[in-house]
């Protein structure tokens, strides 16, 4: 069984460039968030009421990237990944009202019934940015955006609840708000990090 790193972090940090980014210098097998992929994303978007749905879309679609990864002989590389989308966007969701209590307890079952199938990954890798660069990010990317910048705050906060309950090696926090978006320190922050 191959090792999984998965990247997290809010909205409009840049998980998904930094990912590109690392799979240009190492062979690792990689997992996006398919946005555009996704059927309850833009309906979310539209209407509250199809949040449960995506969510449980978006648990289910993790579980089965992470098997996937598992099974390659190369390194997993996540964008995002199970444990962000319970702990951060599910989470956030229901802070801001889209999930009741009851369905936020119907995803943490699924979430938690998959993650009893599925060891978690090796190493969180959480990037962190201010809210500026995240705010300017999120208003030049091309995709259906549920979280925004005003939401960075909470999104953190809901992270770090989670984050403390992990053993501290199996986390590690880069702040990119100055880098450009080839990111060239952090990966070798991450590189030499996986030589080690």
């Amino acid at each position: 069984m191959s090792k999984l790193i998965s990247i997290i972090g809010a909205s409009g940090v840049g998980k998904t460039t930094f990912v590109r980014a690392l799979a240009r210098a190492f062979p690792f097998q990689t997992a996006y968030e398919g946005h555009a992929e996704r059927p309850f994303q833009a309906l979310f978007k539209e209407d509250p009421r199809y949040a449960l749905a995506n969510q449980i879309d978006y648990l289910l679609e993790c579980a089965e990237q992470e098997k996937q990864l598992r099974a390659s002989p190369q390194p997993g590389l996540m964008d995002g990944g199970l444990d962000l989308d319970f702990h951060g966007f599910t989470h956030l969701f229901h802070q801001r009202g889209f999930l009741t209590d009851a369905e936020l307890g119907l995803c943490r079952r699924v979430y938690n019934s998959l993650r009893e199938t599925l060891p978690p990954p090796e190493l969180f890798v959480r990037l962190c940015a201010q809210k500026s660069t995240i705010a300017s990010r999120l208003a030049a990317r091309d995709r259906i955006n549920i979280a925004h910048a005003e939401d960075t705050a909470l999104f953190n906060s809901l992270l770090d609840e989670w984050l403390v309950s992990l053993p501290p090696d199996q986390v590690l926090e880069i702040d990119v708000s100055h880098e450009t978006l080839d990111y060239k320190k952090s990966m070798g922050i991450i590189l030499n990090h996986l030589r080690a």
